[in-house]
């Protein structure tokens, strides 16, 4: 998203007497690269602490906010090296024995995604989440953990190792799940699994999360998804509480290389998105003819607030992320509403028939 400074904390210290403004450019002088696109950002920041501290806010408020920054801080660094590799963050009930089904298919669904050189994220428990992490193995595993007042251990797979990393805070640890993800695949769960499946599509249907596979796995022959998509449907779709097409983000599967495949075909041609001002942009690993083109504005002129799609070499604005500048754009003035919709094009530029030689 772009970048927007505060302008109340802003002109609230260009009156407030104090040279803060001076002090704040020196202090971040001393610390950040004098080329770093992030100094407005860390200015800001800086601010919105001397702003509490100002304040003198309740001791609970300034240890949230202190402690959030910190997990925050330390997640971004211990995840850094991981960062140009895909990652399906996989959500289960810890309680899934280790004899049932389910673990099995969860076990397989681990080492088929490493199979694809993706990794698994899990909340690092037992059950689904350990037969994932089993099957990955841990140069493929990622486990976010939660800090809480009684004993508890991380799965055999991640325990004591740098790639399990610890939360005190839900919301923060929720973050990251969704944050790191290039997918999703949910298995039958408890509150917790139905709370993340939930919160996965209001983000995505509302555009505060990226758009990425969300992927429904279920035994062969099994009922727990497709009975709450029956719920969905009829009580959901059918009373307009959601779009119609709202239910092409998800996409349900009876076996781990089903969901596999699922994610592997969504990253095809697609490679990624990012909104530059006005416009959307999707990066593609390959550009599309120009009859394929031409079929994007007959078949989803809906998702163009106008002017239609635009196929462009590069993005010099994306100076943020340069290894990615050389990929071909789509463009286009999407309407931010339909999700479902965006999806089928997305699946329509995967399409081998439409790239480009």
């Amino acid at each position: 998203m772009p970048f927007e400074p505060d302008e109340y904390l802003s002109r609230h210290f260009k009156t407030s007497g104090a040279d803060l403004s001076r002090k704040l450019d020196e202090l971040v002088a001393l610390v950040a690269p004098d080329d770093s696109p992030n100094l407005p950002l860390y200015r800001e920041m800086l601010l919105t602490v001397i702003r509490m501290a100002q304040a003198d806010r309740s001791r609970w408020d300034a240890k949230i906010m202190l402690q959030t920054m910190r997990e925050m801080e330390s997640a971004f660094s211990r995840l850094e090296p991981f960062k140009r590799r895909r990652k399906v963050t996989v959500f289960g009930s810890a309680r899934t024995p280790i004899e049932h089904p389910l673990y099995a298919q969860a076990r397989q669904l681990g080492e088929t995604l490493a199979r694809y050189d993706m990794m698994v994220i899990t909340g690092a428990g037992g059950g689904i989440m350990a037969a994932a992490h089993e099957g990955a193995g841990l140069d493929n595993s990622i486990g976010l953990n939660i800090t809480l007042p009684f004993e508890q251990h991380a799965n055999p797979t991640v325990d004591g190792s740098d790639h399990l990393l610890s939360f005190h805070f839900f919301f923060v640890r929720k973050l990251f799940f969704i944050k790191e993800a290039d997918a999703l695949v949910l298995c039958p769960g408890g509150f917790g699994t139905l709370d993340e499946t939930m919160e996965v599509l209001t983000l995505i249907q509302t555009g505060k999360s990226p758009l990425v596979p969300v992927v429904l796995m279920d035994q062969p022959g099994g009922s727990y998804w497709a009975e709450a998509l029956t719920f969905v449907r009829h009580q959901l779709q059918e009373n307009r509480y959601i779009l119609p097409t709202d239910l092409r983000l998800i996409r349900l599967v009876d076996s781990a290389e089903a969901a596999a495949e699922e994610i592997a075909t969504f990253y095809g041609n697609y490679h990624s998105s990012r909104w530059l001002k006005d416009l959307f942009a999707i990066r593609m690993n390959r550009r599309l003819t120009e009859g394929a083109l031409a079929a994007l504005d007959e078949r989803f002129a809906d998702l163009c607030l106008q002017d239609g799609f635009r196929q462009v070499a590069g993005a010099d604005a994306e100076q943020d992320e340069p290894e990615l500048q050389t990929l071909p754009r789509l463009i286009f003035m999407f309407n931010g509403r339909d999700h479902g919709r965006l999806r089928e094009l997305v699946d329509f530029i995967n399409l081998p028939q439409n790239w480009a030689q």
